[in-house]
Parts: C-alpha cells; structure tokens; sequence
C-alpha cells in the first residue's frame, strides 16, 4: 500500500513518531540511542533541522521539530538521515538485515499555544508510566531526552556542542 506524502506547513512544531519494526527494543541499549541522538543533531547542521524537544525509548521515538520554512524538504531529508544511518549502524553492527523501523513516521502538526507546552511535557513523560518503578533501578533510562541533556549538562561532546 502507498504511503500518504507528508505536508509540512510553516510556523508550525511537530511532533514526530517513529517505532522500531515489530516494535522490537532495537534502541534499548545506551550505543543505539547516542547513536540516534548524535544523527539527530548532524540532521540539526546538515539541514538546519530546529529542534524544540526529543525522547528516546527503546523501541520508539519522539522528537518535537519546528519547521522554520526552509523549504519543504528540512524535516523529510533530516528523518531519513537519522533513520537510515541509525538502522545502517545497528544492522552493520550486529550482522543484521532487513527493517529497522517500523513502517513511516507519523507528524501531527503542533499549534504554538497551550497544544505545544501539553506536547513538551508528553513528550518529557514518555518514560514515566511504563518504567516508572525500573528508572529508580536503571537510572540510564531518564537520559535519553532534552530535559535531562539541558539539566545535567552531560553529554557527549556532540550533543553539547550542537545547541550552540
């Protein structure tokens, strides 16, 4: 079945969702997801992409991107750069073939109101319900989203360096 083309429209956030193929745990370990967020900010150089939040669990993703106007091709090229390179290094990695992600992703346009703080704090809370009672045992699994980035000052160099 042909997949639906994308329409970003201008002066608006969206929030993206992307899940790994059969909703595997393909990025329940800590190299997948710095190798997902560091794509994230080569997508921030290479393209301009603006990034406004992101979580990663282990089998899905959510970034929050503002579409800037520069063209109608900055949000598309940047999620296939992330994409492919995250499923390339994964699969070359553990001698792997075939899907990484599951099907396309899904963007809901975001207004710039009281939609984009309610969106921000969905998207910082991922984590919470369903792992509520293992982050006290795996502290890891809380540092994979802006919040934690911005609060701790921890990173890898990459990551720090891209939000200059």
């Amino acid at each position: 079945m042909a997949q639906a083309h994308r329409h970003f429209i201008s002066g608006y956030a969206w929030h993206l969702t992307h899940r790994c193929h059969k909703r595997e745990f393909l990025l329940k370990f800590a190299k997948d997801k710095q190798g997902w967020m560091y794509w994230l900010f080569e997508a921030k150089k290479h393209f301009g992409l603006c990034i406004l939040n992101f979580t990663v669990t282990s089998n899905h993703i959510h970034p929050l991107i503002y579409d800037t106007g520069n063209g109608n091709e900055t949000i598309p090229k940047s999620i296939q750069l992330i994409a492919g390179k995250t499923g390339q290094e994964f699969n070359s990695r553990k001698g792997r073939k075939g899907a990484y992600w599951r099907d396309w992703y899904h963007a809901t346009a975001v207004s710039t109101d009281d939609h984009l703080i309610r969106c921000m704090v969905y998207i910082d809370s991922n984590m919470v319900g369903p792992v509520s009672l293992s982050i006290q045992k795996i502290g890891h699994l809380v540092d994979t989203g802006i919040y934690w980035h911005l609060q701790s000052g921890i990173g890898s160099q990459t990551t720090k360096n891209s939000w200059s």
